[in-house]
């Protein structure tokens, strides 16, 4: 790939810009300043580098985030921050994708990824992957058996929707763990709702095997290796 097309796929600037950029002597490539815009590289095998930063550069990316409250999963917003606007260098020189949105007050477990192909196996209902969430509700747990069986919601188009079966794992009086194959507008708190009562506070913890790392600060990301990736599907 030419280095000004490399460069400006990352966002050092505008083709025109980052050939200015080359043109002063700004950009390194394998130890060597180049002014040769036209220049071709191998994006895997070439080391680049402009002013000080040192490109990272993969086919293909896939981050977990710790999703904040307040920030709503969406790669733009006019007026409300989004977990695309969290991401730092040098992540947010890629294009990502998110598998699997939350609701602004919800957080917990996010992934976001650059591979389309993947970003579909995630959110296909086809593979049937599981997704965990930490559940605080404003009264006593109760009818578990029919969340379990499946109740009617409604979904993101205010028609009727029969959840499939779940798992509720109880914790203590109003805390439980719940795991759902879909992933409907508002589906846990619709889910609770129907049976009377009401989330608090909602924290996915898991998608598929891959847990939520808590190490990880609220907004922190970090790079899945495809041993974590594979646990998603597992």
């Amino acid at each position: 790939m030419r280095i000004d097309k490399f460069l400006s796929n990352l966002k050092f600037g505008s083709r025109k810009e980052v050939r200015e950029l080359i043109k002063k002597g700004y950009v390194t490539i394998n130890g060597q300043v180049t002014s040769d815009f036209g220049l071709d590289i191998s994006p895997a095998l070439d080391q680049v580098i402009v002013g000080e930063e040192t490109v990272y550069y993969k086919p293909f990316i896939t981050l977990m985030m710790n999703k904040p409250k307040g920030v709503v999963s969406a790669n733009t917003d006019p007026i409300e921050e989004t977990v695309i606007d969290l991401i730092g260098i040098p992540y947010a020189r890629f294009d990502f994708n998110i598998a699997g949105r939350l609701d602004k007050d919800t957080e917990g477990l996010l992934i976001l990824t650059t591979d389309g192909a993947m970003l579909h196996q995630i959110i296909s209902p086809n593979n049937e992957i599981y997704k965990t969430y930490l559940v605080e509700l404003r009264d006593p747990l109760s009818r578990t058996e029919e969340l379990q069986k499946g109740v009617t919601i409604k979904d993101g188009k205010n028609m009727d929707f029969l959840t499939k079966p779940c798992f509720i794992h109880p914790i203590n009086e109003t805390k439980t763990t719940i795991k759902i194959l879909e992933g409907k507008f508002h589906q846990v708190k619709r889910m609770f709702e129907a049976i009377d009562n009401e989330v608090i506070s909602l924290k996915r913890i898991s998608i598929g095997e891959l847990q939520l790392d808590e190490t990880l600060k609220p907004g922190e990301v970090k790079e899945l290796s495809q041993i974590d990736i594979g646990n998603i599907f597992h």
